[in-house]
């Protein structure tokens, strides 16, 4: 290999060891990045770059509803009128807003870590008698308070979460006991479904991070074309 002269070896050398390394009491691996990922590998899965609110309009592109059943997914969650319930990496809202009239007397928190997002579904909500309120995530909590919602629901986002472990604890947090959490995934395990690899997620790679979580497997129904439907639930 020939190197600039100016470049001193030893910075060639730790450069080299940092690319494929891990650290003491740090839950992540880190790697050279594949091309749709960070280089950041969680339990063996690398994780996925975060789709930036300039794509917003692909979360509510023409024939959605009709490809994924966006609204078999809806139907099926398991809600009561007054749950309280949290759509975590809510983007446009695309969810928030049919699941809000499933819990007539209840809420919808509707999550983000771009406010960009959130601007759009607070301008939407101005049209709608909607009980729903909007919250600023970080990438490590969704900054809800402990122990206050019923059901949380994550479609298509997980995989882009960059602190999965820290993340996936606040969320705990703030179930209530016997609370659920929705996980929709697009199947890993199903190479017929036309989406890039790390923006899906095999069945046991989900179960396995969320029971890191002390989340317990209930179920993984399957009526959706393309997406795992799984339910976990906080103990009580």
């Amino acid at each position: 290999m020939n190197l600039p002269i100016s470049i001193p070896i030893s910075i060639v050398l730790t450069a080299a060891l940092l690319a494929t390394a891990t650290y003491a009491n740090d839950p992540y691996e880190y790697r050279p990045a594949s091309r749709d990922g960070i280089g950041k590998f969680y339990m063996g899965r690398e994780i996925s770059h975060v789709m930036g609110h300039q794509a917003a309009p692909w979360l509510e592109r023409k024939g959605r509803e009709r490809t994924e059943r966006t609204d078999l997914l809806i139907k099926h969650l398991p809600l009561e009128d007054d749950f309280i319930v949290a759509d975590i990496g809510a983007g446009t809202g695309y969810f928030s807003f049919p699941v809000a009239s499933r819990v007539p007397t209840g809420e919808v928190i509707a999550v983000d870590i771009q406010q960009e997002m959130l601007d759009i579904i607070e301008a939407r909500s101005k049209n709608h008698t909607s009980n729903i309120r909007t919250v600023l995530g970080s990438p490590t909590s969704p900054n809800l308070p402990e122990n206050g919602v019923d059901l949380a629901f994550i479609v298509d986002a997980y995989h882009e979460f960059s602190h999965p472990l820290e993340m996936g604890q606040a969320l705990f947090r703030a179930l209530k006991p016997g609370g659920q959490l929705v996980l929709i995934e697009y199947r890993g395990e199903d190479p017929q479904v036309p989406i890039k690899p790390l923006h899906k997620m095999t069945q046991a790679q989900a179960k396995k991070e969320m029971q890191a979580l002390g989340l317990v497997w209930e179920t993984t129904k399957r009526f959706l074309p393309q997406q795992h439907f799984m339910i976990f639930t906080k103990p009580l």
